[in-house]
Parts: structure tokens; sequence; C-alpha cells
């Protein structure tokens, strides 16, 4: 394996600060304002080449990009335009539209290029410019006059939209070997990022409310109980971090079709996954009622923290999958495979 340079430039997360600072809102929907903003800096497109808009990043840029969309709860697709539609439409030798974009794994019957089928739970559907379908054999480019889209959500309320699918296929191509897979491992690697963000935002926001909220003659924060809870899912914020970090140095050093990156993105969802729970829970036990009111922005985080950990596979999928992978490496390879080294 490569050796893993983790490292980001400070302006990078300097220019990522300052563009999602605002974003944190009650609104639910695509933020069409931020969305410009992102384009303007090159921030939509991150790791795209120049060819297709973008702005050639690492994926490991992309990592501290996704971390502050997280923790400023912004409502827009950067994963499914830059890591997947984007990638996967060029993977394929596809042009990439410009726009918002978004990627699902489907089946599709095509014919004559026309294009039926249903599409159920599609990111931002109703906000795409353009919907990259990638079934068993193809990569199939659909336009909104191909689309009905019918409103759905998941429980942050951000867009997961049933999709019919009956009208003319703008482009198609043969699907790239190993597709799937990348696609399923891009999708766990973006939300392990978004995760860890969502919850160093929810978990300072409980911090701040610990040192304000005054019983019994002082904050709470000054209780040991408190303390304790706080000292705990900031261990829990720790490692969720240090692992969604971990896995994009090892996506950037490998590639993103390498077994290692595979591995370290597994380990990296399921532990962003449990340390979701753990934020969520700490935040809603210290801010007690209020925090569960529609008014109160802890919803913000914590409704994106359980939404997440069960997208593109729950912790409990991811880490079936690491043990099966340390089962299948036996003692000799365990080390090696945990360490990635030879």
């Amino acid at each position: 394996m490569a050796s893993v340079n983790t490292g980001v430039s400070a302006e990078l997360q300097e220019l990522a600060e300052s563009v999602f600072g605002d974003a944190a809102s009650p609104d639910t929907g695509f933020d069409a304002a931020l969305w410009s903003t992102l384009q303007e800096t090159g921030l939509a497109r991150l790791t795209l080449p120049a060819a297709a808009g973008g702005s050639e990043g690492t994926v490991a840029d992309s990592a501290v990009v996704l971390a502050a969309a997280g923790r400023h709860a912004a409502r827009v697709p950067l994963v499914e335009t830059d890591l997947l539609a984007g990638w996967l439409l060029q993977a394929a030798g596809l042009d990439v539209p410009d726009g918002v974009l978004t990627a699902v794994a489907g089946d599709l019957d095509v014919n004559g290029g026309h294009a039926r089928g249903e599409l159920r739970r599609v990111p931002w559907a109703r906000a795409a410019a353009a919907l990259a379908v990638l079934t068993p054999t193809q990569v199939v480019l659909l336009g909104p006059e191909a689309l009905t889209v019918t409103d759905g959500a998941n429980l942050a309320e951000e867009p997961r939209d049933v999709v019919v699918v009956d009208g003319p296929v703008t482009a198609v191509a043969p699907a790239p070997d190993g597709a799937a897979g990348e696609l399923r491992v891009r999708a766990a690697l973006g939300r392990a990022s978004l995760l860890a963000g969502a919850a160093s935002g929810a978990l300072a926001a409980t911090v701040r409310y610990a040192g304000e909220r005054v019983q019994f003659g002082r904050p709470i924060g000054r209780f040991q109980a408190v303390q304790q809870q706080l000292a705990a899912a900031g261990a829990e914020l720790a490692a969720a971090s240090a692992a969604a970090s971990a896995a994009a140095g090892v996506a950037t050093a490998d590639g993103m079709a390498a077994g290692s990156t595979r591995f370290a993105v597994a380990a990296a969802k399921a532990r962003t996954g449990e340390a979701a729970g753990v934020v969520a829970r700490t935040a809603h036990q210290v801010h007690g009622a209020i925090g569960f009111t529609r008014e109160h922005d802890l919803r913000l985080w914590t409704t994106r923290l359980w939404a997440w950990r069960d997208e593109d596979g729950s912790d409990a999928e991811w880490n079936a999958e690491i043990g099966a992978a340390a089962l299948a490496a036996g003692p000799a390879g365990l080390w090696p495979l945990i360490a990635g080294s030879p």
C-alpha cells in the first residue's frame, strides 16, 4: 500500500468553513444559494477532472469539505454530484452535464433510446438537472424530461424521492468493470465524512448549551455526570473523525477500487455510524426536552446522524464485511490487513 498522507491545506479548510458557516437553517430542501457559492468556489465538483468542470482535488480534500458540510447541516448534494454521478459518468466515458447531479444503482428497461422503470429513494432527484443510473450492464444518463418525481424524504427531511422513468435516454454506455462495488464504497465514504461532521456540530452545540443552561445555581456543564457524558461523546467523535479521515487518505493513496480502500471505508462507515448513535443520544440527554422540539436547531444535526448512519450501508452491514475480511485473512494476515502493510 502506498504511504498515506491525510494532510489537507489550511486554505481549503478555511474556505470550506467560510462557505458553510451560515448554511445551518431550519429550512428543508435544496439550498440553491449555497450551491451557487459552491460552484463559484470550485467545491461542487472538487474531485472531478477539469474537463468535467471539476477542480481535480483528492478524495482527502473532499472529505474535509464534506465534514464541514455535515458540521453546518448543509442542504446540498455534494456526494451525489461529485463522488457518485460525476465519477460514474466520467468513468463510463460520457459527458458530465452541468448543474446538480445525482446517481443511483437500479434496473431499467432500455430499448431503442427509451428507458422505463422505477427507482426508489433517489437522493435529491427533484433538484437534479440529470440522473445517472448504474444498471447491471450499463450507465444510463437521464434528463428531467424522462422522469416523473414523487417527493420523499429521510428522517432529516432531505429528498429521497421515488422516480418513475419513462422517456428518452440522454446517453448510455457500458458499465465499467467493478462500477457497482466502487459506487457503494464511494457513497459510504462520503456518508462517513458527513457523519463525522454532523457529530462534530451536534457535540459543539451540546457543549455550548451545557455552559449556558443553569440548574441548581450553576451551569449544568459543571456537574460531573454531564462532564462524563460529554467526554464519552467526545471520544466517539474523535474515533469517528479519525476513521473517516484515514479512509479518505487510503482512498487517495491507493485508489478507490483498491481492497485496502474498501476495508478502510468499511471501518469508517461502521465507526461513524456507531458514534452517531452515542453523540445524538448524549446531545438530547443534555439538552433535555427542548432539544426534541422542531424549533430547536439540535435536530438539524441529530436527525442527520440518525438518517445517515443507516444510508449507504448500516454499521451492522459494514461490520459484517469487516468480520468476513478478518476471517479470510487468517491469523497471519490479520495485522497486515488492519495496518495496511504488505
